[in-house]
């Protein structure tokens, strides 16, 4: 059977619920309310193990967890509990644990769940791609029924749900295992039913930052940035630009008036309803799609319509620009 690592190591961390704990804001500042919904969960980096967080909103179908690091050399096991509750005493269910196992002449994978103190039937999976001294990247993403585990961008195994998914609002990792960092994500709101894994890297990048689109955009295709607001924000903005350097359209945060615009290359705002999402040490994710006849918006998973473009401008763009008072993660397209 699976034995638990965890004894609950002095000195380990538990994150803090982004409902009862909300982001601390400048003295003063009078926060528009926000819902749940748009609340997404900043990556964490170089977490000390035996490390211990809230899952913000718990999870539910279409939740995704990245875990990016660095196998040691000489490791023996680790594990990534997917837990219910953090409580000391009594140990609290396990509905998805992952341990994969070096130490055995054929390395593998256990999954099981723990209910009520006790260890279920454990699933055992062959032909780990983790190996001792590699980085490595491991994918969780959340369906109805099952979780899928994708290792280094491959699928690698799938485990059937015991207990209700709707229970775990803690994630738990221990054992012999060096991270470099843990994303929280959702999946591609455009897609209906999409169940792909994610582009799931998480890097720091130069800001401003640019990135050329030698082939222009085309339907179907999906900017994706995700970044953090600085402490002290003065603006950002994501901009599209052609050969001539014309911008046929700009996403422009204004941190003044707490609005968020599409801007024409004449100028002219569109203003967009929805929640003002860039507050100082707020984590936040852009999503484009390309479309016929224009750019459809994404804010934090959630849908927020569309600005008007046609094909031939859309495919004349060579540049993506983003510039501002934020730390970025990811842009990717």
């Amino acid at each position: 059977l699976a034995q638990p690592l965890h004894g609950r190591t002095p000195g380990f961390r538990i994150g803090r619920s982004a409902r009862n704990c909300p982001t601390p804001m400048p003295p003063g500042e009078n926060l528009d309310p926000i819902p749940d919904s748009f609340i997404l969960q900043p990556p964490v980096f170089h977490p000390v193990v035996p490390y211990v967080t809230t899952i913000f909103g718990g999870l539910h179908a279409g939740r995704m967890v990245m875990l990016q690091g660095v196998i040691p050399l000489h490791a023996h096991r680790f594990q990534v509990d997917f837990q219910c509750g953090c409580s000391l005493s009594p140990q609290p269910d396990v509905a998805v644990h992952f341990s994969p196992r070096f130490h055995t002449t054929k390395p593998h994978a256990i999954c099981n769940t723990l209910h009520g103190g006790r260890w279920q039937r454990e699933t055992r999976w062959p032909g780990l791609a983790l190996k001792r001294g590699a980085s490595f990247l491991i994918l969780f993403l959340f369906e109805n029924e099952e979780v899928k585990v994708s290792v280094n961008g491959r699928h690698f195994l799938h485990y059937r749900y015991r207990l209700p998914l709707s229970r775990v609002d803690t994630l738990g990792i221990f054992g012999d295992i060096l991270v470099k960092a843990v994303g929280f994500l959702n999946i591609n709101p455009f897609v209906e039913g999409s169940r792909e894994y994610p582009v799931g890297y998480v890097s720091f990048l130069e800001v401003p930052c640019s990135r050329a689109l030698p082939r222009g955009l085309w339907p179907g295709q999906v900017i994706i940035v995700r970044g953090l607001v600085l402490q002290e924000p003065k603006d950002f903005t994501l901009s599209l630009r052609d050969e001539a350097s014309h911008v046929p359209v700009t996403l422009k945060a204004s941190f003044t008036d707490r609005t968020l615009a599409w801007v024409s290359q004449w100028g002219r705002k569109k203003l967009i309803s929805a929640p003002f999402l860039f507050y100082p040490k707020r984590f936040f994710e852009v999503l484009l799609l390309c479309q016929e006849g224009g750019l459809k918006l994404a804010l934090n998973g959630q849908g927020l319509g569309a600005t008007s473009l046609d094909q031939k401008t859309l495919e004349g763009v060579r540049e993506l620009r983003i510039s501002g008072s934020v730390h970025l993660y990811c842009v990717h397209h």
